[in-house]
């Protein structure tokens, strides 16, 4: 490797190593951990101490954001759900059921949120009222014809020519870029056979993406900006199968990737070769987020980790 791997700047665990299967940061001081139990933390990152716990449900809490005034959670097994912050506590407002038993988690797009519905469908909510504004289903798709897709796996809203679009991984290998004002699929792209794909982001100024999933290669892609087509670029093999996560930094000069191994792989995106191999966790990993601002305690942008051990690696990849 070009670099020696860093150690983490700290290590956030839970008192009973429950596992954690999501996190979000809201502000640089504040992060929200989603549990297998059912239950949201609140850790300070100023004291790296947890200050507030929010029951939300019996199954694993897979989704997790927060807008300006209010946390936004997803079970596993049950629904998504908007708790409004109050003075004192997370009130629930808002309640949508997803259909949906699986891993694929809500995003946010402006004031909407989009999360799976049932099987392979996708709807599109209020973010206000969680109304149904439409609901995305491939079954009623004549043009273009779309192949099988199996079970919704993973959403990204992306916005290419100041055009709103949706990227949604599917169980059967299929990559569907739909557009957001027609609500229609624009193409599709068959990355893989035999593969389910997990993960997705993709990177609207240089016009290229990464997707993942089951097996031990991580795939390019790129969209033809005249035509919308979606298209496979390159490979990327790495050692162990199974990537559960895909994250581009916002600098655009790394992009890291997570899996069943417990290893965090960081990439040069410029150049697509590996950086470094962090080992800190020794089980499969479920989220990596980074912070959207500095963390003061650290005095720089942090990237934070989780999962089936019940431990939270927070690094400062800068240095």
């Amino acid at each position: 490797m070009a670099l020696l791997p860093p150690d983490p700047v700290y290590c956030l665990k839970a008192k009973d190593l429950s596992a954690f299967h999501s996190l979000c940061f809201h502000t640089s001081e504040r992060l929200y951990s989603g549990n297998v139990n059912g239950k949201v933390q609140l850790w300070d990152l100023q004291t790296n101490r947890s200050t507030y716990q929010l029951a939300v449900g019996k199954s694993p809490i897979i989704g997790l954001a927060h807008t300006e005034d209010a946390l936004i959670t997803q079970e596993k097994e049950g629904a998504v759900k908007l708790w409004e912050l109050t003075n004192s506590a997370y009130v629930l407002r808002h309640e949508s059921a997803t259909e949906h038993v699986g891993f694929c988690r809500f995003v946010l797009h402006n004031d909407a949120v989009i999360m799976p519905r049932g099987e392979d469908k996708i709807a599109i909510l209020c973010g206000q009222t969680f109304t149904e504004r439409q609901l995305l289903n491939p079954a009623t798709v004549t043009e273009p014809k779309l192949p099988p897709l199996g079970t919704v796996m993973c959403l990204l809203p992306v916005v290419i020519k100041e055009k709103a679009y949706l990227l949604a991984a599917y169980e059967a290998g299929v990559l569907v870029l739909w557009d957001l004002e027609s609500y229609k699929p624009i193409s599709h792209l068959q990355v893989c056979q035999d593969e389910c794909l997990m993960a997705v982001d993709y990177d609207a100024y240089n016009n290229r993406g990464v997707c993942g999933g089951t097996s031990d290669k991580i795939y390019v892609f790129s969209v033809d900006r005249q035509s919308m087509e979606l298209c496979k670029t390159s490979e990327i093999c790495i050692k162990n199968a199974g990537i559960s996560r895909l994250k581009i930094r916002k600098d655009l000069k790394v992009f890291v990737s997570t899996g069943r191994d417990g290893r965090i792989r960081i990439f040069s995106w410029k150049s697509l070769r590996p950086l470094a191999v962090l080992t800190e966790h020794r089980n499969e990993l479920l989220d990596v987020i980074y912070s959207d601002e500095k963390v003061s305690m650290w005095k720089a942008v942090i990237m934070a980790a989780a999962g089936t051990d019940g431990k939270i690696s927070l690094w400062n990849l800068y240095n």
